[in-house]
């Protein structure tokens, strides 16, 4: 559905970016879900082009009641990733017959294992928090080699690496309106705090008769920006869905190596829509789940100090309903556009596939 989120609310879900949604859980049901993706890319610039594909294990979460009208969720969730590798080589000034190659590499990721619940506090009110502990590390390596060492160029190097381990909280809130018996609406919000990234940056500098290590001092290091969304759920006959979300980055606030300058703010706009023809129905097809959204967003920096242009995805998808069950299989389709062909340009398409089991635990059966 586009990525449509902050105003969800179901009992066959798990909703992990608001946290209030968790008060929605049936009170004999235990969630799990679990998301692989395979990411194939299309890098572009000046005319050229490079074809990527990935595979990742996206998440794995979990949810089930506290008491009434309380949820409890908890899983690994991925925050961001590191990986790229390319060169460039050109003749080296004073030098005609050298030409030196400089190589750019960087291999990594950050991840988040969150904790959060939510609870309705009143009717058609619920709030909720999420607590993440974020840990990971980034390489990014620069290598500078010539064709020809005779004239006493030597090869050097630069190594940086960031290791975060830090904590960070998000703050949730959803008002569900029951209009009539067909027709629900739900508002919903979260928010972020500005905050500190607990990490350690380590810059390596040398070549082959010597190399030098420094610690970036704790103040120079890194912030996470403050992070708000807003977002509604329309409902019809719990057939027909629409939604729409914003959110808002404050990038251009935080430090990056102890700078502010390199970053902007960034906004995202989501849609998306979902039916179910008849879910009551015998029919397996009038069962499945059908659904279609797009997305567009700033990027969060600059390139020599110029705003990017925006990003965009359009995505559709089913979920498969298991027979006799809750549970159910969600496929999801997505194509997207990142950066633009001056500077570099990513096509992607991206496949997830995942599995929420969906079971009563909580109940002792009678013979």
């Amino acid at each position: 559905m586009g990525g449509v989120a902050i105003g969800s609310r179901s009992k066959t879900s798990i909703n992990t970016v608001n946290p209030a949604s968790y008060s929605s859980v049936d009170s004999m049901t235990f969630m799990f879900d679990l998301g692989t993706s395979v990411l194939g890319s299309r890098f572009s610039i000046d005319g050229k082009s490079s074809t990527k594909l990935n595979a990742n294990l996206e998440y794995v979460t979990m949810q089930f009641p506290l008491w009434k009208n309380t949820g409890f969720s908890m899983g690994v969730l991925p925050y961001s990733f590191t990986g790229y590798d390319y060169s460039t080589s050109q003749l080296v000034d004073n030098y005609p017959s050298v030409t030196a190659t400089k190589t750019f590499y960087g291999i990594g990721g950050v991840s988040q294992a969150y904790a959060g619940f939510g609870i309705k506090v009143f009717k058609g009110l619920s709030l909720g928090v999420n607590a993440y502990y974020m840990f990971g590390n980034n390489i990014n390596s620069r290598l500078m080699t010539f064709d020809n060492t005779s004239l006493g160029l030597i090869p050097s190097f630069q190594n940086d690496t960031i290791k975060v381990n830090s904590f960070r909280f998000r703050y949730g809130m959803q008002y569900n309106f029951q209009i009539n018996p067909k027709h629900n609406l739900t508002l919903g919000a979260f928010y972020e705090p500005k905050t500190t990234l607990k990490a350690r940056y380590t810059e390596s500098t040398g070549s082959v008769t010597n190399t030098s290590t420094e610690y970036l001092p704790e103040h120079e290091k890194f912030e996470l920006p403050q992070n708000l969304g807003l977002g509604f759920n329309y409902k019809i006959d719990n057939r027909i869905t629409f939604a729409l979300d914003y959110s808002l980055q404050n990038w251009a606030d935080v430090k990056f190596l102890g700078v502010t300058d390199s970053l902007t703010n960034r906004s995202r706009l989501a849609l998306g829509a979902e039916i179910i023809p008849n879910p009551r129905s015998r029919k397996y097809f009038n069962r499945v789940t059908y659904r279609a959204g797009a997305n567009m967003s700033d990027p969060y920096y600059k390139i020599d100090g110029m705003e990017q242009p925006k990003n965009f995805g359009i995505t559709f998808g089913f979920g498969l309903p298991l027979a006799s069950s809750k549970s159910v299989v969600n496929a999801t389709f997505e194509y997207g556009k990142i950066g633009s062909s001056s500077v570099l340009k990513e096509d992607y398409f991206k496949f997830t596939l995942n599995a929420v089991i969906n079971e009563n635990w909580f109940f002792k059966r009678k013979l």
